[in-house]
């Protein structure tokens, strides 16, 4: 058996990066592991202890401590801001461009007129002064109001009247047009296209969208897919994998927005269920890659629940306690995070963080990964290991790991 395994604790960061009080000011002083430890002195994660989490984040709690026989590094952020989608990109291997942050009314015209040249009907709806676009009789496309704006444009439609599959060509063909972090083409079944033009909703008198909540989307048959700039699958890892016959199998929220069209993919939430998950992939998976994405972390981070986070650390720890048991010794577990969610910062956004390396093979020890400029290390890794082309980016550090 020749597995290798990826658990990322979304949001889990241990200490502002270097640039971050010029790249992402106020996050200089962010420190997600730090606040729950500070918080809750008692905490005690003894498998992510056992794995090295006091050795990256450099010093040692009241009741965790350095681990001698740890494999342990840290990583940057080589993407723009500390976002979930890009920070999952590039630890599949992506090389991330900077997105432009621009208000939909900046790029309407230009969207306007490759649609049409695509072939697309394009009508242009109007709210005063401010412009979005109705796309094939049912498709919005305007600025993602839910999130920060300018970074991205929704294209929201009713799945009843127009198929996914569609709605999804319109938003590649807006991805070509647009230079913003994200292009998110998503809807669901039971709503109207009445329904979501009553959503419109105006943001600092320069943003116009739907709001996707009061759309509906969400209440039955949603679907969504995420297309970030500059991302190309054909050079991450799952995508170089399957072509070589390995599978690939994701959990979590990176199911949703990592793009593995020959692996096998389980969106899930939950903490316990997502892991529990993981853990019986690994009993009946002979060889391939897993990776896992434990969402919840995240979302108590944006709760700014610490005490939530610290539960979900605690589960997460006594599973991963579950998993090295069944490692062979061809086996690689590696535990990290995308970016940071420090819960006492006092906003609710993600901050920009390094993020710890914990690495378990059986007969290797006390291995310093150092800092790595890059997430995409851990995709260029995967790639050595199984002995297929390395990804768009990254370095590899799997002769490290040597016995």
């Amino acid at each position: 058996m020749k597995r290798f395994i990826v658990i990322v604790l979304d949001g889990f960061g241990i200490g502002a990066m270097k640039d971050a009080e010029k790249a992402r000011p106020g996050d200089e002083a962010a420190n997600t592991l730090g606040s729950i430890l500070r918080d809750f002195p008692d905490s005690c994660f003894t498998n992510l202890e056992r794995l090295g989490l006091m050795n990256a984040y450099g010093r040692e709690s009241l009741r965790m401590k350095f681990s001698p026989t740890a494999n342990v590094g840290r990583a940057e952020l080589m993407h723009w801001g500390a976002d979930t989608f890009m920070g999952h990109q590039e630890i599949m291997g992506t090389l991330p461009k900077k997105p432009t942050a621009q208000p939909f009314q900046e790029k309407v015209d230009g969207i306007y007129a490759h649609l049409l040249e695509k072939g697309h009907k394009v009508e242009i709806l109007r709210n005063g002064d401010l412009r979005y676009l109705l796309v094939d009789d049912y498709v919005t496309v305007a600025d993602n109001i839910d999130a920060d704006l300018g970074m991205a444009y929704n294209c929201t439609a009713p799945l009843d009247y127009i198929s996914f599959d569609k709605e999804l060509e319109i938003g590649r063909h807006v991805r070509e047009a647009a230079t913003v972090n994200r292009i998110i083409p998503f809807g669901g079944t039971g709503t109207t296209l009445q329904d979501l033009l009553r959503a419109e909703e105006v943001r600092e008198g320069k943003y116009i969208g739907i709001h996707a909540v009061k759309s509906g989307s969400y209440n039955k048959g949603y679907q969504c897919r995420h297309l970030g700039y500059g991302v190309d699958k054909n050079v991450q890892a799952p995508t170089i994998l399957t072509d070589a016959g390995i599978p690939v199998t994701l959990f979590g929220k990176v199911a949703d927005i990592v793009a593995n069209d020959g692996g096998k993919s389980v969106s899930c939430v939950p903490t316990d269920e997502v892991l529990d998950l993981t853990i019986e992939e690994i009993q009946a998976m002979e060889n391939g890659f897993i990776c896992t994405n434990v969402q919840e972390t995240d979302l108590a981070g944006h709760s700014q629940d610490a005490d939530w986070y610290r539960r979900l650390l605690e589960i997460a720890d006594e599973r991963i306690g579950r998993m090295i048991p069944l490692l062979s010794g061809d086996d690689i577990l590696l535990v990290m995070a995308d970016h940071g969610n420090d819960p006492d910062i006092g906003h609710n956004k993600h901050t920009r963080e390094n993020v710890p390396l914990l690495v378990y093979k059986k007969g290797v020890c006390g291995i310093d990964l150092g800092l790595r400029a890059s997430l995409s290390d851990v995709g260029a890794t995967v790639c050595r290991y199984f002995g297929v082309k390395q990804p768009q980016n990254g370095i590899p550090f799997l002769e490290k790991l040597q016995p």
